[in-house]
């Protein structure tokens, strides 16, 4: 098993795992069980998010990783790994550290693109390796 996959795995998975245990904190704090904050940009509406947009992505690619980590990946396929775990981690710190959900800022962006840039590849690059 190639050690960069299992790392990028992990880092995904410890990602959306700290996020599930700040929501919890921050509905804890807010006294709000269930639901998102009366305030759009409160930062549990901004923590859910980014929890669920991480829970939408980071499983999936956490397949790839591990499928081309088995089998040997290339150059290439690192990168994109490494890349797409970067992507991700930019992501959320786009969706956290910004005021705003209903505002475009470019961690969000390149996290977003690259997210989708870099999936792409990836499932190109399965798909080529058949």
């Amino acid at each position: 098993m190639h050690p960069v996959a299992l790392y990028c795995t992990a880092a995904l998975g410890g990602l959306l795992f700290l996020l599930g245990l700040s929501v919890s904190i921050l509905r804890f704090r807010s006294g709000i069980g269930a639901g998102p904050s009366d305030e759009r940009n409160s930062l549990l509406n901004r923590v859910i998010r980014a929890h669920a947009n991480t829970a939408e992505f980071a499983p999936f690619l956490g397949v790839i990783f591990l499928y081309f980590g088995w089998r040997g990946p290339s150059s290439v396929v690192v990168n994109l790994i490494i890349a797409a775990t970067v992507c991700r981690f930019l992501l959320v710190v786009g969706l956290v550290a910004w005021p705003s959900l209903g505002r475009p800022n470019p961690a969000r962006f390149v996290g977003a693109l690259g997210t989708y840039l870099c999936g792409a590849a990836l499932c190109a690059a399965m798909v080529a390796s058949i």
